[in-house]
């Protein structure tokens, strides 16, 4: 087991009760997400300022600098210090990050929801990224896992107005499951928390309730994950990155129905299962 970093446990409230007033006038209460700021320092240097629900700060901030490639070993970082009355999460690294002027100048921003970056030297990493090439995907499995989603407990159904993702077991058991103002910041606090349990992805499967973006592709090929299920629909970059990766991408999960984009060899179909019950 890799040595851990110190963190702190800085919970925050997720959503907000505000005063609404309807079409007719009335006067009603609901619960918003309660979006907030988090600027990363690393060895006193700022890096980045993340707007985040704040329900996993400092596994969105382990993942981040994991994501970015950053921080190439968890055992490189000494703490992750969260303090939300300054807003602000500071890491110690034993030695610093080489060259991270250098690393950080060229920035890729990505579209959608939660906005999100790249350094621009990760989409020259992609074609070194290698993903198990025996890994395999059951259709009941592929359907456990979306039924599961829907019956999950959620800001979502609370507040709505945020993106959830989830790691499965290729069994379909959720191991993993947090939601955030973007995709994004979700899918890298399941990255850190990946990296602190020392959990591999190689026989893992990633869902989203968000696009399919090449940001989000990469993230899931650095994962090493090599299913990635979404909700919604994928983009030409991020279905080029899949084909290239060989990545499994299964979009439209909604339901019985799923389109298989590209990796569909490792799928392992059951069309029996896609049969509805019409009801007289």
């Amino acid at each position: 087991m890799p040595r851990r970093p110190y963190l702190t446990n800085a919970t925050v409230n997720l959503t907000q009760e505000v005063e609404v007033m309807d079409e007719r006038g009335r006067i009603s209460k609901i619960f918003i997400p309660a979006e907030r700021p988090l600027t990363v320092y690393v060895d006193k240097r700022e890096l980045v300022t993340l707007m985040t629900l704040g329900g996993a700060p400092e596994a969105l901030t382990l993942g981040y600098l994991r994501n970015q490639r950053l921080v190439r070993s968890i055992e490189d970082i000494e703490s992750i210090t969260v303090d939300w009355e300054v807003e602000a999460v500071a890491v110690k690294t034993f030695s610093g990050i080489a060259d991270v002027e250098e690393r950080t100048s060229r920035k890729v921003v990505t579209t959608g929801c939660g906005q999100g970056s790249v350094f621009g030297g990760l989409m020259d990493e992609v074609e070194r990224i290698t993903l198990p090439p025996d890994a395999r995907l059951r259709q009941s499995t592929l359907y456990q896992i979306v039924d599961t989603i829907r019956t999950q407990q959620s800001i979502y159904k609370q507040a709505g107005s945020v993106h959830g993702c989830a790691l499965f077991s290729a069994e379909g058991e959720m191991l993993y499951f947090v939601e955030d103002v973007g995709r994004h910041n979700a899918v890298d606090a399941i990255a850190g928390r990946m990296w602190l349990d020392d959990v591999g992805g190689g026989d893992k499967v990633f869902y989203t309730t968000g696009r399919l973006t090449s940001e989000m592709v990469i993230k899931g090929a650095q994962m090493g994950i090599p299913f990635l299920l979404s909700r919604s629909g994928t983009t030409q970059m991020g279905h080029m990155v899949a084909e290239r990766l060989g990545m499994t991408l299964l979009a439209r999960c909604t339901g019985k129905h799923f389109l298989a984009l590209s990796g569909r060899d490792r799928l392992i179909m059951e069309p029996h299962l896609a049969e509805v019950l019409r009801v007289a």
